[in-house]
C-alpha cells in the first residue's frame, strides 16, 4: 500500500521552543492516521508543515508524492484542510462561502454553484444554505468548514481537531461524515485530543509528546502495551475490605489496589470473564455483598498516561500561544 503522506525527521523551532523534534510519520492511501497528543505536543505544527503553511527547519515531508517545500502549489491542489477553528465568512451565506471556495479553485461559475449545492446537501445544511453563517450553530459552522475543504474533491485531507467545541451529537455526526469520506478513498491525517475519537476513527495512531513520536500502532496494540484487564469491585460494607482484598489478591496473583474511602478494589487480571465469574463465586461464598462490579479493559487514556506520565487532558494549551509569542518576540 502506497504511503500518501510522509514525514521524516521534521524539526521546527520558535526561538527557544522546539515544537517538532525529529518527527517521522506515514499514512497509507485510503486510511486514517490519528495524531494523538496533549496541547503543545506539536500536532498543529506538523499539520501546518504538511499543508505548506510552514516550512520545517529540518527534515522532509511529502504529500501525494510531492515535496511540500519544493512544490507547495502542486501540493495544495491535492489536499483539503479543516483547522481547529471554522474558517468561514460569517457575513456570507453557507452557499456563498462554498461557491467562493469553488471559484478560488478555478471550477468556474456553473460547476462552483453546483458543487456548493451538493455539499450543502451532503452535510445536511440545505435548509440553512441561504442564511448568513453568523446565524449558524457551532456544529453547523464546523460542517460548513469541512465542506469547504472538500470543494475540489481532494484525495488527501487534513483535519486538525475537527470536533473541538462540539456537543456530543454534533461530534458523532462529524465522525459519520469522516468515515464516509475514507470509504470513498480519501487519505486522512486527523489530529485530536479526544481519545474516543482516535479509538473510533483511526486505522493507526501515532502518539506524540514534546514534538517526538513516542508510540505507534492500532488502538488495540497500544492498549495491549499497558497490559491486561482489571476487575473492579465496590463493596457494600467497609468491614469486608480485608477479606475481599485477600480473595482478590489470591485470584490476581499480584498486589491489588484498595481504595478504602470508596470501598473499591481494583485487581489486574488475565482471564477476562472467566476470572470475573470466579471472583464473584468466591466473594459470594464469603458472604461479601457487592454494590458494583466490572471487568475493565485498558483505554487509550490508560495508554496515554502510561506513555507520557499524564492524562491527555492535563497539559495546558501552550503550542499555539508559545509559537505565536516566539514569532512576535523575533
Amino acid at each position: 500500500m502506497t504511503d500518501v503522506i510522509t514525514a521524516s525527521g521534521l524539526v521546527k523551532t520558535y526561538g527557544k521552543l522546539r515544537a517538532l523534534d525529529g518527527l517521522d510519520l506515514a499514512v497509507p492511501e485510503g486510511t486514517i492516521l490519528g495524531l494523538l497528543g496533549p496541547n503543545g505536543a506539536g500536532k498543529t505544527t506538523a499539520v501546518r508543515i504538511l499543508t505548506t503553511l510552514l516550512e520545517p527547519d529540518a527534515g522532509t515531508a511529502r504529500v501525494a508524492g510531492l515535496d511540500v517545500v519544493k512544490y507547495p502549489g502542486q501540493v495544495r491542489a491535492k489536499l483539503g484542510l479543516s483547522g481547529q477553528y471554522a474558517a468561514v465568512d460569517e457575513y456570507l451565506t453557507g452557499f456563498e462561502n462554498l461557491d467562493m471556495v469553488g471559484r478560488l479553485y478555478g471550477l468556474g461559475r456553473g460547476p462552483a454553484k453546483q458543487r456548493a449545492r451538493e455539499l450543502l446537501a451532503q452535510f445536511d445544511l440545505e435548509e440553512a444554505g441561504d442564511r448568513p453563517v453568523k446565524t449558524y450553530s457551532g456544529g453547523m459552522r464546523r460542517r460548513l468548514d469541512l465542506a469547504g475543504a472538500l470543494v475540489a474533491r481532494p484525495p488527501v485531507l487534513f483535519l486538525d481537531e475537527p470536533t473541538t467545541g462540539l456537543d456530543p451529537r454534533s461530534r458523532t455526526d462529524m465522525w459519520e461524515v469522516i468515515v464516509e469520506l475514507v470509504k470513498g478513498g480519501t487519505t486522512l491525517l486527523l489530529t485530536t485530543q479526544y481519545l474516543e475519537e482516535a479509538d473510533r476513527l483511526a486505522d493507526r495512531i501515532l502518539v506524540i509528546d514534546h514534538g517526538r513520536a513516542i508510540a505507534e500502532g492500532t488502538a488495540d496494540s497500544l492498549k495491549a502495551q499497558v497490559g491486561g484487564e482489571r476487575v473492579e469491585i465496590v463493596l457494600v460494607r467497609h468491614d469486608d475490605l480485608a477479606v475481599a482484598r485477600t480473595i482478590m489478591t489470591g485470584l490476581a496473583g499480584v498486589p491489588v489496589e484498595v481504595h478504602e474511602h470508596s470501598r473499591r478494589i481494583v485487581a489486574p487480571v488475565t482471564g477476562g470473564a472467566g476470572l470475573l465469574m470466579e471472583a464473584l463465586r468466591r466473594l459470594d461464598a464469603a458472604g461479601i455483598a457487592l454494590l458494583d462490579v466490572a471487568l475493565r479493559r485498558p483505554t487509550l487514556d490508560d495508554v496515554f498516561l502510561s506513555l507520557t506520565g499524564h492524562s491527555s487532558a492535563d497539559e495546558p494549551e501552550t503550542e499555539t500561544a508559545d509559537a505565536t509569542q516566539a514569532v512576535v518576540s523575533r
